[in-house]
């Protein structure tokens, strides 16, 4: 039976740790592992609009050995109305993974639900849990390995209620941190996430915070992370957005109230001005570019572990 990735505790603390150590192998040496010599195909489907996502799985897919078949779901029959189920009936017989960007969780469960190879989620409305891959392995490997995560205090401020706010929370907790969100009242995450990631932090010796104090959720940490504040669907909220969240920005003064040394993260694309600041993300202590970096690194080493189950 095939292994899925459709949210971040679909890995136990274990797993996540072998993958991510293999992330920070496959810096190293780019072409450690080729699962997908051939080459086998590799379906990467979009339903969404995307840089890093397209850019680090296609060059993963063909770095493991294989072809990234692209599907863009307005030139294929998904966007004309076939099932999701029949269309993973044709690509498991055809290719070795399928990996998709897509709306609804609900969607990717359904791919997964009739698929015999892996299928691994690229973004959905409610979960982002390669983007936290990424983000765990550049902090890893910034900190001398995967083993110095558990026990870190990681804060992610602005819309509580987004994919990524939910991923850090099942991510970090998996990973043994101590999670903060600091979101305003209207904006906070989904309860039943938050009480699965209070389970699974109970298991790791790590914790989950969730305040709508920006000061309490950043004091101290030792990364702080925020994203977007109009996500892609949002737009026509835009005003009302960047009005409630203003007070959530991360600034020189919260670098000051971060622990010294404190790592900054962003997913992108990234508004300057707005939710971070320029001189933040562009400065000494942001890993943004490494975090974009470790995308490619982190899928390859999720997707080489997947099909090696």
């Amino acid at each position: 039976m095939a292994r899925h990735f459709l949210r971040d505790d679909d890995l136990t603390p274990a797993e996540q740790r072998e993958v991510l150590a293999l992330a920070l192998e496959f810096r190293r040496d780019r072409y450690k592992v080729q699962p997908f010599v051939g080459p086998k195909a590799v379906a990467i489907m979009f339903d969404k609009h995307s840089t890093r996502t397209r850019v680090s799985f296609s060059t993963g897919v063909a770095e493991l050995g294989g072809y990234p078949l692209v599907i863009d779901s307005q030139n294929s029959h998904m966007g004309r109305g076939e099932s999701v189920a029949d269309t993973a009936r044709v690509l498991e017989r055809q290719v070795s993974a399928i990996v998709w960007r897509t709306y609804g969780q609900e969607r990717i469960d359904e791919m997964a639900a009739h698929s015999s190879v892996p299928v691994v989620n690229a973004l959905t409305d409610q979960f982002h849990p390669c983007q936290i891959l990424a983000d765990l392995a550049a902090i890893a490997d910034e900190r001398g390995g995967v083993g110095a995560l558990a026990g870190l205090d990681l804060a992610y401020v602005g819309d509580g209620a987004n994919n990524m706010a939910h991923s850090y929370l099942l991510g970090g907790a998996t990973a043994g941190m101590h999670v903060r969100i600091g979101a305003p009242e209207a904006y906070l995450p989904d309860e039943e996430v938050v009480a699965r990631a209070e389970e699974l932090a109970a298991s790791t010796g790590g914790s989950v915070t969730v305040t709508t104090d920006f000061d309490k959720a950043v004091t101290g940490a030792d990364a702080v992370a925020t994203d977007t504040w109009v996500s892609m669907g949002d737009e026509a909220q835009k005003a009302e957005r960047m009005q409630v969240f203003g007070d959530y920005q991360i600034n020189d003064r919260t670098l000051e109230l971060a622990a010294p040394g404190a790592h900054v993260l962003h997913c992108l694309p990234a508004y300057r001005g707005h939710e971070i600041t320029g001189s933040v993300i562009d400065g000494d202590q942001s890993l943004v570019w490494l975090e974009a970096e470790y995308r490619l690194h982190a899928q390859k080493a999720l997707l080489s572990w997947l099909v090696d189950r």
